[in-house]
């Protein structure tokens, strides 16, 4: 279709034949172009690339590899790292096991020159609860224009003697071949009673699609707080147009269509000071399978959440099977699923204040109206071992070690979720911190409010 001179190899649409490299060149410029409409990416800004060692998360790996190269015409002007995240302890994996993946994709990420982390989910227990505050918002170039920032970005490396030629950024620890951290060459697993208190949150959560919600909940506060202990201001993620369109209807059934926009779309900044954006939102997974086949781009493949169930595990497992079944038939289904989701609006996911923020999600709480919205099915009954245990002296903490006492904290959607977590005990200590510290000012700002105005006048004076 673009060369009319190699033989097609790969029919993307109907009617859309490619040879191996206009498909090469098809598959860069979209990478490029993605990233030049959006203008987000400031020059020289650090950016955190976030690989599961998936197809989709490997091929944007590879993207960035191409982009920052020599033989590029226009380069990325980025400064990247990578994080990969070890899930091996809730996917089911032995020691043994997650020690080959963890050497696998550590070989993987030496190849790419790139300074890497290698964090576990484990971690995710000894978070602080700041990760659950949005950040404040720092713009990388504040009062500076796209445009202005490459050109002054092209003229600093100009200064400094690297000419045209290699007017690419250079990378801090670039072929090292060790991480940031310092980590040994073998890779270390962390403490088993870590790991057993991992399994013992994952099994108290009653179905397949919750444990789904809290696993990318750990493993965003994870990369989140490296991004911000680390001084990075954009993370990459490697969503396609397929996982958008399933992710989409998957929040829709959960009770999340208020934040479609934000869940799905190419930019999501509800953490302030970090923002995740999606570079692959318009491929196919066609289309990134053929890529890493013709290319050879390696992969390292996790096995699923383990199940009892074979068939219908969780939400996400049923509306995926009936995309891709419509998808078999009728090809334009994925992608009119997507451009509906492109019209979207994030504004409703934006809070005021704290108060109107979801304590797991950190969108704005969807309340309004709440005859309309049937809220009462959600709400929580105190579970009477608590108030026979008596293990808390303090009320206001004995309070907030009931389910009850979160649900004014949660969006509707995460309160659904929350509803099938398991006991309070079981949550990450980060999360029950927070909310505490919540329940704590909203008793405080109660409190302020009920004193009578003559007895204010009496504390002032």
């Amino acid at each position: 279709m673009k060369c009319r001179k190699g033989s097609a190899v790969l029919i993307i649409r109907v009617g859309d034949p490619f040879c191996r490299n206009c498909f090469r060149e098809y598959f860069m410029h979209k990478f490029r172009a993605m990233l030049g409409k959006n203008r987000i990416i400031f020059p020289g800004e650090k950016v955190l690339l976030a690989v599961s060692g998936g197809p989709a998360s490997s091929a944007m790996l590879r993207q960035v590899q191409e982009g920052l190269s020599r033989e590029t015409a226009k380069k990325l002007r980025f400064i990247p790292s990578v994080i990969y995240v070890d899930e091996g302890a809730v996917r089911g994996q032995s020691p043994a096991q997650r020690e080959q993946s963890l050497a696998c994709m550590e070989t993987l990420l030496q190849a790419t020159g790139f300074p890497y982390y290698l964090v576990h989910l484990e971690q995710a227990l000894e978070l602080p609860a700041s990760i659950l505050r949005p950040g404040p918002a720092t713009p990388s170039e504040p009062g500076v224009s796209y445009k202005e920032a490459v050109e002054g970005f092209i003229q600093q490396q100009r200064q400094k003697g690297y000419g045209d030629k290699d007017s690419g950024t250079s990378l801090p620890g670039a072929g090292s071949g060790e991480s940031p951290e310092g980590a040994p060459a073998a890779p270390r697993l962390p403490a088993a009673a870590l790991t057993q208190e991992l399994l013992k949150l994952f099994e108290a959560v009653q179905t397949m699609t919750a444990k789904e919600e809290l696993l990318q909940m750990l493993r965003t506060h994870l990369i989140l707080q490296t991004a911000r202990t680390k001084g990075y201001t954009k993370v990459m993620t490697g969503e396609t147009c397929t996982r958008v369109a399933i992710k989409l209807l998957t929040n829709l059934a959960l009770g999340r269509g208020a934040f479609l926009a934000v869940d799905t779309g190419f930019k999501d900044n509800r953490h302030g000071d970090v923002m995740v954006v999606r570079p692959l939102r318009e491929y196919m997974a066609k289309e990134i399978a053929f890529y890493n086949h013709f290319f050879d781009v390696p992969t390292v493949i996790a096995p699923p959440l383990p199940t009892k169930r074979r068939d219908k595990p969780s939400f996400r497992h049923v509306v995926e099977s009936f995309l891709l079944g419509l998808q078999k038939d009728f090809p334009s289904t994925i992608s009119t699923v997507y451009r509906t989701g492109e019209k979207l609006s994030a504004d409703r996911a934006k809070p005021s204040c704290e108060a109107e923020r979801c304590l797991l999600c950190l969108c704005a709480l969807d309340l309004d109206g709440e005859e309309e919205l049937a809220l009462e099915p959600t709400l929580i009954i105190d579970e009477p071992e608590l108030e026979r245990n008596g293990c808390c002296q303090d009320p206001l903490a004995a309070w907030a070690e009931r389910k009850s006492a979160y649900i004014p904290l949660l969006c509707y959607g995460c309160r659904l979720t929350f509803k099938e977590l398991g006991p309070v005990t079981t949550l990450p200590p980060y999360v029950r911190a927070e909310a505490q510290r919540r329940i704590h000012s909203a008793e405080m700002q109660q409190q302020n409010q009920e004193v009578p105005p003559e007895d204010k006048e009496l504390s002032k004076s």
